[in-house]
C-alpha cells in the first residue's frame, strides 16, 4: 500500500459543492481506500491504496459524481512529490501568509504565460506545480486557478503553505 494526499477543487468553497468530511470519509471506505483521513473541510484527503494516481483519481470523481452530483477535479500527490514542491518552492518563504502551492492535474511544458497587472506577486511553473508569491494577498492577486487551468489546459488546486505542510506532516505521522 501506498500513502497518497489527495486534493479535491472547489469543495465547501461559498456554500458550493457541500461535502462534509464524514461522508466523504464513508464514500472513500467504500470504495476501497485505506486508512482515510480528511483535514478541514475543503478537500483534502490522506489515504492509501495499492492503485496508482490516475486509476484514484478517476474513481474518487467518478465516485463523488455518483454519490453527490459533484464533477470535482481530483489530483493526487505521493509524500516524497509534497516534500519536493516544498524543496523546490523558489521565492522566500518568510511570510507564510502568502506562500501557496498550485498542483495540477498533468505536467505541463510552458514554464510563462502572459498575467497583466499581477504587481508584485510572482509565479514559477514547474511540471506539475505552479508555485505563488503573492504580496498582494490571495484575495486580490489574479494568479488564480481559473487563470492557470485556462492558460495550461490543466485542472488546478491551490494550497496555502500552511495547509500544505499541515498535509505532509500528517500524513508522515501515521
Amino acid at each position: 500500500m501506498k500513502k497518497y494526499i489527495v486534493l479535491l477543487r472547489g469543495i465547501n468553497v461559498s456554500g458550493k459543492n457541500i461535502l462534509p468530511s464524514a461522508e466523504l470519509r464513508d464514500l472513500l471506505n467504500d470504495l476501497g481506500f485505506k486508512n482515510v483521513q480528511t483535514y478541514i473541510q475543503s478537500g483534502n484527503i490522506i489515504l492509501e491504496s495499492d492503485e496508482g494516481k490516475s486509476v484514484i483519481c478517476k474513481k474518487i470523481n467518478e465516485g463523488i459524481q455518483t454519490k453527490f452530483g459533484y464533477d470535482v477535479p481530483v489530483i493526487a500527490r505521493t509524500i516524497p512529490q509534497f516534500k519536493k514542491a516544498f524543496a523546490n518552492y523558489p521565492f522566500p518563504t518568510d511570510n507564510t501568509k502568502i506562500v501557496a502551492f498550485v498542483f495540477l492535474n498533468k505536467k505541463v511544458y510552458e514554464t510563462k504565460i502572459e498575467v497583466k497587472g499581477i504587481d508584485n506577486d510572482q509565479y514559477l511553473i514547474d511540471n506539475d506545480m505552479v508555485f505563488i508569491h503573492c504580496e498582494t494577498g490571495f484575495a486580490k492577486t489574479k494568479l488564480s486557478n481559473k487563470l492557470f487551468e485556462r492558460k495550461l489546459n490543466v485542472s488546478a488546486t491551490t494550497r496555502n503553505y500552511n495547509t500544505t505542510l499541515k498535509l505532509l506532516e500528517l500524513a508522515e505521522s501515521n
